[in-house]
């Protein structure tokens, strides 16, 4: 049987044994893939975080806390955040700013910048709590990541990167390979058919505990709605960066954007100076006056290539034919 590779291209491989299970009783082993976090956007913990591919379906915070632990020992794994996490992190929206209407949650953000950061701070721990009330409950105890998925590990400092590493090269050599979810079995809920029962139970949530969340995603709701009626009201009167105060369409209920009104205001300036260029040489004198610095212009020109003639043929001097 050919030995297992130390590295595959930029990434060291890691072979973890996994235990044999109900469903499959043959112990196996899979290969995780590591290498130093290099993402485009960098972030001050690109140095001590490691970027791992080819994770376990069953993979958790926990599982590879104890895989870290068997390799470099205790206390030097602090989190790892998984591919569908960062994109849930990413792109996601909370309940609330996904059913309020797009105008309100612009102005929102965009004039909530000049309270102090101190209330912004008190805000924000507000705004999170009142997310976490409107939201619905999960149908699943325990998620699942998608086969090959990827995830980033954030170690203590760059020695335990390096550390984790070397570890990891070893490995082939020794055969002895870290046991995957070992002392994490009483820690999270089960796979298997009593993951499914859950599943189905958590399906069919206590009507008290639907009813709660329904009530405080509305009273939420319409008081951040309110809220951003308020600020659209106050920027009616609230000159640009030009000093001009925008005529906005709607009544009072239903404002224009700032968005609209702005390339309203570029069209209109668009018009004019389309209109003024028009009106150029409507008159005789206009025509005269345009036609004189033509020609002044031209003459200018001709002076000008005249000079630099003569200053060239003073330079190549008087050209005499040999004999």
């Amino acid at each position: 049987m050919p030995s297992t590779p130390s590295t595959l291209g930029d990434f060291t491989v890691l072979p973890i044994s996994i235990p044999p299970l109900p469903s499959f009783p043959k112990p196996t082993t899979h290969y995780l893939y590591l290498r130093h976090n290099n993402p485009k956007i960098p972030t001050p913990n690109d140095s001590r975080s490691l970027f791992l591919t080819n994770c376990p379906v069953d993979s958790t915070d926990l599982h590879l806390r104890s895989l870290f632990t068997s390799l470099v020992g205790p206390g030097r794994f602090e989190s790892a955040t998984f591919e569908d996490e960062r994109k849930d992190t990413a792109h996601k929206l909370s309940p609330l700013d996904a059913a309020v209407p797009v105008n309100a949650v612009h102005l929102l953000r965009a004039h909530g910048s000049t309270k102090k950061r101190k209330r912004e701070e008190e805000e924000d721990v507000e705004r999170s709590k009142e997310d976490e009330a409107a939201r619905l409950p999960s149908t699943w105890a325990r998620p699942l990541r998608k086969s090959g998925s990827t995830a980033v590990v954030l170690l203590a400092d760059e020695k335990s990167v390096e550390q984790v590493l070397k570890a990891c090269a070893k490995l082939p050599k020794t055969k002895k390979y870290p046991e995957w979810g070992a002392g994490v079995a009483n820690k999270t809920p089960a796979l298997g058919s009593v993951w499914l029962k859950q599943h189905n139970r958590l399906c069919y949530p206590d009507p008290a505990t639907l009813q709660q969340a329904v009530d405080a995603f509305s009273a939420v709701f319409a008081r951040r709605e309110k809220e951003a009626a308020e600020i659209a009201k106050r920027l009616r009167n609230e000159p640009d960066e030009d000093g001009f105060v925008t005529v906005t369409r709607g009544g009072r209920n239903a404002p224009a954007s700032r968005s609209e009104a702005e390339e309203a205001r570029k069209k209109m300036i668009e018009r004019a100076e389309k209109k003024r260029q028009e009106m150029e040489g409507l008159y005789r004198f206009q025509l005269r006056e345009k036609q004189k610095e033509e020609q002044e212009e031209l003459l200018k020109r001709f002076e000008d290539d005249r000079k630099k003639l003569e200053a060239m043929r003073m330079k190549r001097g008087k050209f005499v034919p040999e004999a």
